[in-house]
């Protein structure tokens, strides 16, 4: 490609797949790529202009749809301790999947991708790690609604474009859910705290419209405003087994008088984690093996993610400060 770097993020049914490098910096799984040999996280400089294929499909026409989009930018641009924002262009009968320089959210028809309901493509800058250009397509092959209630049988628009969204903004998944495995294939979600959950919801549910903690904490890392760094607080350290880190293990942050829950991940062989814009207080810690999605919806599919341990509990509860990293903590986890 000429501008950038392709990627893609895929919601899906019952698997998803995020085939992007993490930014190492932090336990969000952010939209990163390296420059002159650094790591950085990528992202757009707002106002984000974006256009809307002037298409229609049974049950939501090309105003609905740039309707729900508007909401849904605006559910991100709410984010107080976050300076996103966005901008609609237009109507356009360009694809929402194409190298053009321009970011285009539309209906496609892919019959091919039987469990998608959407996709977000990117072109990144090389040069700087910019975000220049993202796409997002709605699988038409689904039924979609964008009634205020939600409609029986059918996905909600405004949910899983939120989710694509959160992609477009440069945020990878969240592994706070809690699903089941389906006797017919793929996993039911049974509950998340997380829009940015890989696995979406069932037809007629307009749950993920509305953001939790985790997505505020991740969106707000991402583009943070001054108040947001001086006021909030991280933790950081490492997950061991047998003494030595290891690779994508899952840690959850649990404020216990708010009872904010966020969520990152160890993001490197040492198995060192930093979980940022955390309301200062005191937290239990939590740590998990990526066994609740496929791995590949959270990391490219040669990462070397270490599932072979216990949940555990780290075994003192950790003080968050105000504007900074409390102590280091080793959280050791045992084999399964």
């Amino acid at each position: 490609m000429s501008a950038g770097e392709r990627r893609r993020a895929l919601a899906l049914l019952a698997a998803a797949v995020f085939i992007v490098a993490p930014a190492v910096t932090s336990a969000y799984l952010t939209l990163g790529t390296t420059v002159n040999g650094r790591s950085v996280t990528t992202r757009w400089t707002p106002p984000i202009k974006y256009f809307v294929t002037n298409r229609s499909v049974d049950g939501v026409t090309a105003n609905q749809l740039q309707t729900v989009v508007a909401q849904s930018f605006g559910t991100w641009a709410a984010v107080p301790t976050a300076n996103t924002s966005a901008t609609f262009t237009g109507f356009t009968n360009a694809e929402p999947v194409r190298d053009d320089g321009a970011t285009v959210i539309g209906f496609q028809a892919h019959p091919e991708l039987d469990r998608t309901l959407g996709v977000t493509t990117f072109t990144l800058d090389r040069t700087t790690g910019a975000l220049v250009e993202a796409d997002i397509f709605l699988n038409s092959l689904f039924d979609w609604s964008t009634a205020a209630n939600g409609e029986t049988n059918r996905f909600d628009v405004q949910s899983i474009v939120t989710h694509e969204l959160g992609h477009l903004l440069g945020l990878g998944h969240s592994l706070l859910g809690e699903t089941e495995i389906r006797p017919t294939g793929g996993r039911r979600v049974l509950g998340k705290s997380s829009v940015m959950f890989p696995i979406a919801y069932a037809v007629g549910t307009t749950q993920d419209r509305f953001l939790h903690d985790d997505d505020k904490a991740a969106l707000s890392v991402t583009y943070p405003t001054p108040q947001f760094l001086q006021n909030t607080g991280s933790v950081s350290g490492r997950v061991t087994l047998d003494g030595a880190g290891i690779f994508g293990a899952h840690v959850v942050a649990f404020n216990t008088k708010t009872q904010e829950l966020v969520g990152g991940f160890s993001l490197n062989a040492n198995g060192e984690f930093a979980i940022d814009g955390l309301t200062p207080g005191i937290y239990v810690l939590r740590v998990e093996p990526l066994d609740d999605a496929d791995v590949s919806s959270f990391f490219d599919g040669d990462a070397r993610v270490e599932l072979g341990f216990k949940a555990t509990f780290h075994s003192k509860l950790v003080t968050v400060p105000y504007g900074g990293f409390g102590e280091s903590v080793e959280i050791k986890v045992t084999r399964k």
